[in-house]
């Protein structure tokens, strides 16, 4: 089965050219991530992240793809523009302007494209210039700069035309692997940085165990228990709630009656997919980036230790973040009276429902239970393994958030090219019966 979707996928040019256009975009930018940005030690840097391993900064590095450990031009990577998209979608629910260009169809999602874009560059401009600001007052344990010469402004104005334009850079790449290629760029762009940490995470697990650290019975108790989390993701992913419509039967002048058939309203029983883990993580680096701008204030330096992972306050936030933006996602992507609205125009209904206001209200509570279970289970598979791995000593690539990544990220690039050798079939075979039609037509005209 597996070997015979391969050579489908190979038979089809325009699919065949997508895939191979995708790993391209994806190893550009793994190519960029070895580049180096300018002015940084990078013995310090090395020294000073082996000391801060496990903490906020091991997070961004993840998600960065291992960018931030070699300071390359691409630190800052997909997470401004992951960012702007949060506050876009915000926009869209608290400003009737911007929900209007929404409901204006192509045109309205370009300017909202192009808006989220000029937010991406505000966002890539602040952060660079407080990282910039940051590594200059940082030092290893010996007391050795991260900075060369010190820094000063020639570096701030260095690393802030670096870091943007590689940011910008990497948003363009997601924006055309969404668009020429296979996949959602951003997603595809967050989930090859954490495969690509995953050998290294590996290496360091082997010399934990070498140098008795761990012991191999407790590798295996979390390698089978990784095994079952990962069972789980896709048997919540693939899972649908199947709400139950019935169109009436419908009586042609002739007497004969059409129609009546039951068919269903396929719900995913997790709405949201992966977006709210990595919008709350994007948003649990926010505090660290102002505290890093006022050093020398208690309360931002307070409120950055709350967000230091390993610390009971960091996994309820993260939680709390996770939840909202379940909810939240699941509200923007998912309008039960549009739904309602259409059922009601072609003349469909949900068995022993009333269309209008109770078709409504019960598409609500639906929606109310998958939500919550979604949020459930999205801050279970987030926060079990981490904490488990955290407590037996594992390399931090084996949280939750990655592994949910990973297995969501990829089950929807798979899905996506499956919906698209279908419906290459579908056009085969029409174009087959339109063929048949036009040589039967022409042996009739013959005859």
């Amino acid at each position: 089965m597996v070997f015979s979707t391969i050579t489908d996928i190979f038979k089809l040019p325009a699919l065949r050219n997508r895939i191979l256009f995708t790993l391209a975009m994806l190893a550009v930018y793994r190519l960029g991530i070895f580049i180096p940005s300018p002015g940084i030690d990078r013995n310090a840097l090395a020294e000073f992240f082996s000391s801060s391993e496990g903490s906020l900064l091991s997070l961004y590095n993840m998600f960065s793809g291992g960018a931030l450990e070699r300071f390359s031009v691409f630190v800052l990577g997909i997470l401004p523009y992951i960012s702007a998209s949060i506050i876009m979608q915000l926009a869209q629910v608290m400003f009737p302007r911007i929900e209007r260009l929404k409901s204006e169809g192509q045109s309205g999602r370009k300017k909202i494209n192009q808006y989220t874009r000029y937010l991406t560059i505000g966002i890539a401009l602040i952060q660079s210039f407080t990282i910039s600001v940051s590594l200059q007052s940082m030092s290893t344990a010996s007391g050795t700069s991260i900075v060369l010469d010190g820094g000063g402004w020639w570096f701030t104005v260095m690393t802030v035309i670096t870091m943007t334009s590689g940011s910008c850079f990497v948003m363009w790449l997601g924006e055309q692997i969404t668009e020429r290629g296979i996949g959602q760029g951003a997603s595809l762009i967050i989930t090859a940085g954490i495969i690509a940490a995953i050998p290294s995470g590996a290496r360091s697990l082997y010399e934990n165990m070498v140098m008795g650290e761990i012991s191999l019975l407790t590798i295996t108790f979390l390698f089978v228990f990784m095994t079952i989390v990962i069972g789980a993701i896709v048997f919540v992913e693939r899972g649908q709630y199947q709400v139950p419509i019935r169109f009436p039967k419908r009586v042609t002048a002739d007497g004969a009656a059409s129609g009546g058939q039951n068919t269903h309203l396929p719900l995913k029983v997790n709405v949201a997919g992966v977006i709210p883990p990595i919008f709350a993580s994007s948003i649990m680096f926010f505090p660290a980036t102002i505290s890093s701008l006022f050093p020398n204030s208690a309360f931002f330096q307070f409120l950055s230790s709350i967000f230091v992972p390993d610390t009971w306050t960091y996994l309820v936030s993260y939680i709390v973040l996770i939840v909202t933006f379940t909810f939240f996602y699941a509200a923007i992507t998912f309008n039960p009276t549009d739904i309602a609205d259409n059922l009601r125009r072609q003349g469909a209904f949900i068995p022993r429902v009333r269309p209008g206001a109770e078709t409504v209200a019960k598409l609500d509570y639906i929606l109310l239970r998958l939500t919550a279970g979604g949020a459930i289970y999205l801050s279970a598979v987030c926060i079990l393994p981490e904490v488990m791995a955290r407590s037996y000593n594992i390399p931090f690539y084996f949280g939750g958030t990655g592994l949910l990544i990973i297995v969501g990220v990829c089950m929807q690039t798979v899905a996506q090219i499956e919906g698209y050798l279908l419906s290459q079939q579908y056009d085969g075979m029409d174009k087959q019966s339109q063929g048949g039609g036009r040589r039967a037509k022409f042996a009739v005209d013959r005859e």
